[in-house]
């Protein structure tokens, strides 16, 4: 494992986890990983509203679909004082304005404070590296664990 694998291995082990997201629509699925950073202790109730405002304003702008079925919703925000990840999974697909026009099944979302651009680009470009690469989408898809999510992303494709 090289040190940019390390490195993602570390901050993905610290992130959250929804292996069934519920949610039907892209405001729906953005509350609900919002309300699930709560559960976890990663924001505040008290900036639950504000983290959800900041990810909608964002794609507002542009949506964060991409293609293959991933989405990558992030915002910044100073409601965290370091990079917040999460990983969540529909096996539904949910219409999300993807490059494709696919529904979104992976949804990574990162939120980091206004002044950090550093991690926040590194873990965006090294998540969605990986997540190009087919056998990582359907190792992620088929994960019922964190420690097999964390697995499928962070595991040379070629062994999957």
């Amino acid at each position: 494992m090289n040190k940019q694998d390390l490195e993602l291995t570390g901050q993905l082990s610290n992130s959250v986890f929804i292996p069934d997201v519920t949610a039907t629509d892209k405001r729906g699925v953005l509350a609900e990983l919002t309300d699930q950073l709560v559960t976890e202790g990663r924001i505040q109730l008290a900036d639950r509203d504000e983290v959800l405002g900041s990810l909608l304003e964002r794609e507002a702008k542009m949506s964060t679909g991409m293609q293959y079925g991933v989405a990558i919703p992030h915002a910044k925000t100073d409601c965290v004082k370091k990079l917040v990840g999460m990983i969540a999974i529909s096996h539904t697909g949910v219409p999300f304005a993807s490059l494709d026009g696919a529904p979104a099944a992976i949804f990574v979302l990162t939120l980091s404070p206004r002044s950090d651009t550093n991690s926040h680009i590194k873990f965006l470009a090294e998540v969605s590296r990986k997540l190009s690469n087919q056998r990582v989408r359907k190792k992620l898809l088929e994960a019922k664990t964190r420690e097999e999510m964390v697995a499928a992303i962070c595991k040379d494709p070629r062994v999957l």
